[in-house]
């Protein structure tokens, strides 16, 4: 399924040239899943208009749909694609509820509206992914602490399933972005990953600071997201929107650079939000010489040197990937970094990583909903054993 949706409609010579699947175990599989309308297909007549026409296969775009739920400090994303990974439909809403049951109720009306737009059934769409950034239980599919309700949870799966009949699968967000990049370095003649350890970190900056780390295994590969954020910094020092003081984002997330710059005690309570323009004009008074808005973005950056050394004394190096709103500022934020870094002796023996500005964190994140999501729907849905698909028009 996976190399159908990637190089489109394939014949069965080609299935079998890119999965590495011998001719009779393609034969099987392609008989199973168009049986179960998963796949459809097609005939393709020679150019010469003689010999028997190619058969090609293609999934069924219809069979079924996948909603994506991208959770942001102000606002709600909704996505909708279809099964062969089109995108059909997005829209966002401003985010504007603080309690548990306003806010999972504004999801529910979300997807309800999602379906309706593009007039399908809710039972035609078989699988929900949501992300966050913060704490999350992928396997218990509740969100445990986020910058939105901070630690009011919210099981997913026991809030959705009664209206949303379906697989609820629940991720960090920066996880998705490690997942994304290293699917994009897997097919790079010149991938970082060449001849090096398979490890790979995204860093998002922004509102919240979140890392994800991909790396080779025996079997592929695994993603985690270790809670950087709020690794420990400076004991007892400034006071972070989870509650406990010396966090690293309680240095450089958005609401800390705007702390530091207009000199606020760092006890004060972390802004929930700081709008982006305000951030722009720190920026640009520290790129015109304001030595307490340059300090701001100094003292940030050297907060993510530190903690990345850590990682690399923990983990060895890697290649690091810098995403998120905060990249605007990558400029200002460069110095402190290094000299962070430098601070480590696993760098000053080791050498610095390789780091890279990716700037459209949004398009990682849904790449990597996209990737873990219709993995996971193809696996329910050939274990199911569908016979015919869901009624995906609604009535």
């Amino acid at each position: 399924m996976s190399a159908l949706r990637h190089h489109g409609n394939l014949s069965h010579t080609e299935i079998s040239s890119f999965t590495g699947l011998a001719s009779g175990t393609v034969s099987a599989i392609t008989a199973e899943l168009e049986k179960s309308r998963l796949i459809l297909r097609t005939e393709q007549q020679s150019a010469q208009g003689r010999g028997r026409p190619r058969v090609l296969f293609t999934p069924n775009a219809a069979c079924a749909y996948l909603a994506v739920v991208i959770i942001s400090s102000d606002a709600i994303q909704y996505s909708l694609a279809d099964y062969n990974g089109k995108l059909i439909d997005r829209f966002s809403e401003r985010r504007q509820e603080t309690q548990r049951g306003d806010f999972v109720a504004a999801i529910n009306t979300g997807l309800a509206r999602l379906a309706s737009r593009s007039r399908i059934t809710h039972e035609a769409i078989r699988h929900l992914s949501i992300s966050s950034k913060g704490l999350v239980d992928p396997a218990g599919g509740r969100l445990v602490w986020s910058p939105v309700l901070g630690d009011e949870q919210v099981d997913f799966h026991d809030d959705l399933a009664e209206v949303w009949q379906n697989r609820v699968a629940v991720n960090n967000e920066t996880l998705l972005v490690a997942e994304a990049l290293w699917m994009r370095q897997q097919t790079k003649p010149d991938s970082l990953l060449t001849g090096g350890k398979g490890m790979l970190a995204a860093l998002s900056l922004g509102h919240s600071i979140g890392l994800g780390i991909a790396r080779s295994t025996a079997s592929g590969f695994e993603v985690v997201a270790p809670n950087f954020g709020h690794m420990l910094h400076m004991p007892g020092a400034a006071l972070c929107r989870c509650g406990s003081r010396g966090c690293i984002e309680a240095y450089c997330g958005f609401y800390a650079i705007l702390r530091t710059a207009f000199e606020v005690p760092p006890d004060t309570i972390p802004a929930k939000f700081v709008p982006l323009a305000e951030l722009d004009k720190i920026a640009s008074n520290a790129r015109h010489g304001n030595r307490m808005a340059a300090f701001a973005f100094r003292q940030a950056g050297l907060a993510l040197g530190n903690g990345l050394a850590r990682l690399f004394s923990l983990h060895d190096h890697m290649p690091v990937f810098v995403t998120g709103p905060g990249t605007r500022y990558y400029d200002l934020l460069q110095g402190g970094i290094l000299e962070g870094l430098l601070q480590s002796q696993a760098v000053r023996f080791g050498g610095l990583p390789a780091i890279h500005v990716e700037l459209n964190e949004p398009e990682l994140v849904f790449e990597g909903h996209m990737g873990l999501a219709l993995s996971r729907m193809d696996e329910d849905m050939v274990s199911a054993g569908m016979t015919t698909p869901p009624s995906a028009q609604a009535g």
